[in-house]
């Protein structure tokens, strides 16, 4: 499990923006999305940098915390 800081996330576009991003860079990732503390918790089989990445090209800057 990774968790990211999206400081920039202020909407429910903004949830659903970075949830497609993430299952764009794998279909199977499950994503918990906290908007109120602007951090997204991804279960993921990928490179935790593959899905920053993904945030990030979706418009998104994230910092990757390890859980």
């Amino acid at each position: 499990m990774y968790e990211y800081d999206i400081p920039d996330m202020s909407c429910g576009h903004c949830v659903a923006a970075v949830t497609k991003a993430i299952k764009a860079a794998d279909p199977e990732a499950s994503a918990d999305i906290d908007l109120t503390a602007r951090k997204a918790i991804v279960s993921s089989r990928r490179d935790p940098q593959a899905i920053g990445a993904a945030i990030e090209e979706a418009g998104y800057a994230s910092t990757f915390r390890n859980l």
